[in-house]
């Protein structure tokens, strides 16, 4: 039992004078990782700076500044590592990390595929940060796109979080890819209005509007003939082409168009619906040869249609007579009696 505690004791008195010999070369390694990581982070602030005023070279100074941070960062790892285990060679931590990467691959290819499909993402730009996108029932301003996920701020400020590869495999709309974008609106005049001349006011009422381009120019179009309104398409194109800007021309085009429109007697209708009432109340109910809805006559004559007043007022009358008829037959059995 001695000989067992002494065997313990002699080992663990061994190994804490080992680590108090390696101690000064533990701290070397710290101070040399962490200046390998300030390092890796100045570099990437610089390559970042380098291409943050050029907009088409800015997602790939992203990249680049991301993979020399990484790469620098993993050198200092390898410097410190052979500070502390001065037999630790290059090929041993080569073929470590060869192995280890096939279990982490495994064990994190959710991670690993959002990571290429950001880089993929940075480098291919399909869309850039600051630009706003349309993804599935998202729509926003892109934030950030980070290693794993795209950040997006939406318009009444939210952040939306999607994972890079379904960005990447998945198709979205990017509003402000072009400097300057179309809008529409469809205006509905009546049947009786000169379709012409309605085209015309709303050519001049776009003109008008401080904002419209003049290249490409505005135009209308009749698109549809609908129940009760002929419609004419409004174009227009605006530039920049972001959300609040086209808010704000289209409140000022659709303005000015119905305030021209109006102004020269063009009508502008609303739907409307005409409803046939019937009495279920009436004693011919179920007669064909008396209803005058939804049937023809069958003795060739056509009944006269009534109005709703009419109808109450007869309704009323009746249910007087009943209770008049009744107030009369207890006013009789009380004599009677």
């Amino acid at each position: 039992m001695n000989t067992a505690v002494s065997a313990a004791w002699n080992k663990v008195h061994s190994m804490v004078i080992g680590l108090f010999a390696l101690l000064p070369n533990i701290v070397l390694a710290l101070i040399v990782f962490v200046i390998f990581v300030i390092i890796g982070g100045v570099i990437k602030k610089v390559v970042k700076r380098l291409t943050g005023d050029r907009r088409h070279a800015r997602n790939l100074g992203l990249v680049l500044g991301r993979l020399a941070q990484g790469t620098t960062v993993l050198a200092g790892l390898f410097i410190a590592l052979s500070i502390v285990i001065p037999s630790l060679k290059a090929s041993d931590l080569v073929q470590l990390l060869g192995i280890s990467g096939v279990a982490i691959g495994f064990a994190f290819r959710d991670i690993l595929q959002n990571f290429l499909s950001g880089v993929l993402i940075l480098l291919t730009e399909p869309f850039q940060i600051g630009d706003q996108i349309v993804f599935k029932n998202f729509e926003g301003t892109v934030e950030n796109i980070q290693t794993r996920a795209t950040t997006i701020k939406t318009y009444d400020g939210r952040r939306i979080v999607v994972p890079n590869s379904e960005l990447f495999t998945n198709s979205l709309t990017v509003n402000t890819a072009f400097d300057s974008r179309r809008l529409e609106y469809d205006v509905g005049i009546g049947y009786g209005d000169d379709i012409d001349q309605a085209k015309q006011l709303i050519l001049e009422a776009m003109h008008e509007t401080l904002g419209v381009l003049k290249e490409p120019a505005p135009d209308v179009i009749v698109v549809a003939l609908a129940d009760c309104t002929v419609n004419i398409r409004a174009r227009w194109w605006i530039k920049p082409p972001f959300r609040a800007d086209m808010l704000d021309m289209q409140d000022k085009v659709l303005t000015a168009i119905k305030n021209k429109l109006t102004s020269h007697g063009i009508d502008l209708p609303f739907p409307t619906q005409q409803i046939l009432f019937h009495d279920q109340t009436e004693e011919t109910d179920g007669d064909r040869t008396r209803q005058r809805e939804g049937w023809p006559s069958g003795r060739g004559e056509v009944p006269q249609p009534r109005s709703i007043g009419g109808s109450l007022r007869k309704l009323a009358q009746q249910r007087a007579q009943r209770r008049g008829s009744i107030e009369d037959g207890n006013g009789a059995s009380t004599e009677e009696n």
